[in-house]
């Protein structure tokens, strides 16, 4: 069985229900919008909603990526930063229990959280606080932490750390692992557009990309990003939303879940 190390951002997802929308204009959020806010404004929401009913558990692109890989019966850890306190148990604790290595760090600076509102019809609005998640650094990174495992994976979100990054993958690369990245999200594929196009010619073994990260990175639409992508790395996977995945190893196209 292959060993998976996951890193990236260590969030707590703080689930609230709503039951009026006008909560959401009491915080100046907007409905269905993604709000990066800092400790002050996450401060007022933690205090706003501190009498209504919630749900923590743990979040975070590879933190999630590695529990559905514990889940399924696979072999994962998680490298990310924590704060020490309270959310950080909630973290660590819903790792362990989906059998999820956690190897954290730990700051002085609070967890970082999503603060996820759900209103009546579904929709999300997130008031994001990054807090330690955003704090480890490159000379945090040694050999010890990729030392038996096989595949290292990594999302998007901190690719705008490019020391981190580079180091991280340097060093794995070296120990002879496979390099897994998730893309994340469009906006961070546009901001680091050259320094991603650089690593993935180099490093990458593994990419994942959906339909708007793919569009942003190659300036294509899905089918030609993906012939594109696996000309740089050996798996290049686009998702296309409801319709599946498409995937491209060794010239061979498989489809997921797609129907014409």
């Amino acid at each position: 069985m292959k060993k998976i190390l996951g890193m990236g951002n260590a969030l707590t997802d703080i689930l609230v229900c709503l039951d009026n929308d006008k909560h959401l204009e009491n915080l100046n959020l907007p409905k269905g919008s993604m709000q990066l806010v800092d400790e002050v404004q996450n401060a007022k929401v933690q205090e706003y909603i501190h009498t209504m009913d919630k749900q923590m558990i743990a979040g975070g692109s590879a933190s999630n990526t590695m529990r559905g890989i514990a889940c399924l019966g696979g072999n994962a850890s998680f490298v990310g930063m924590v704060g020490n306190d309270a959310i950080a148990k909630v973290f660590e604790t819903e790792l362990k229990e989906t059998g999820v290595n956690a190897k954290l760090f730990s700051s002085n600076v609070p967890s970082g959280t999503a603060t996820t509102f759900i209103s009546a019809d579904g929709e999300r609005t997130f008031a994001t606080h990054l807090g330690a998640a955003i704090g480890m650094t490159a000379d945090m990174i040694t050999p010890e932490i990729f030392k038996g495992y096989d595949i290292f994976h990594i999302e998007g979100y901190l690719v705008q750390n490019h020391d981190l990054i580079r180091k991280a993958i340097h060093i794995a690369k070296f120990h002879g692992l496979k390099i897994s990245l998730d893309l994340a999200s469009y906006n961070v594929v546009e901001e680091n557009l050259e320094f991603l196009r650089s690593i993935v010619a180099d490093y990458v073994d593994i990419l994942f990309a959906n339909e708007e990260e793919a569009l942003a990175f190659t300036s294509k639409q899905p089918e030609e990003a993906l012939d594109e992508i696996a000309e740089m790395c050996e798996y290049a996977i686009v998702k296309v939303g409801k319709k599946g995945s498409m995937i491209k190893h060794n010239d061979v196209i498989t489809t997921e879940g797609i129907t014409d």
